[in-house]
């Protein structure tokens, strides 16, 4: 086989390897931006919950008073533990794009250099192209 041609099958058997990358890289973008958006979505819904709660206009006596407060803590707990791993799934996501744009340019690269290895192998491999006349006198003239 022609050294050239074992090159550009190694360049495309490259870019194959480089798309499934670039393939997982997105599936796993994908998956951490659902998750973000998941946090986001329950720890807005747990803040409402825990606003939505007026303590002084609920509470009929001293307990009940003491119970609902407590009540709205917690909420706001879980509330505040939901934003900071929302924020961790921010900065997730923030990564896996990273290098999903990492690996689509590893695979833009890879395809960049097969197709030039391609046009370089068909320049060399085409034949020569004839005159399709017969070169009249001696060229001196």
């Amino acid at each position: 086989m022609h050294p050239e041609l074992r090159r550009l099958r190694r360049l495309q058997r490259l870019e194959q390897v480089r798309a499934i990358a670039k393939q997982a890289a997105a599936q796993d973008a994908a998956l951490a931006e659902s998750t973000l958006q998941q946090l986001r979505a329950l720890a807005e819904r747990t803040r409402s919950l825990a606003h939505g709660y007026d303590v002084r206009a609920v509470a009929a006596d001293g307990l009940a008073l003491r119970q609902l407060g407590s009540f709205v803590a917690g909420l706001s707990g879980i509330s505040a533990s939901t934003e900071r791993d929302a924020l961790q799934a921010q900065s997730l996501a923030d990564r896996k794009q990273h290098e999903l744009a990492l690996a689509e340019r590893a695979r833009a690269a890879v395809e960049t250099r097969a197709v030039g290895q391609a046009q370089l192998l068909a320049q060399r491999l085409a034949e020569p192209v004839l005159d399709a006349r017969r070169a009249v006198g001696t060229g001196l003239e």
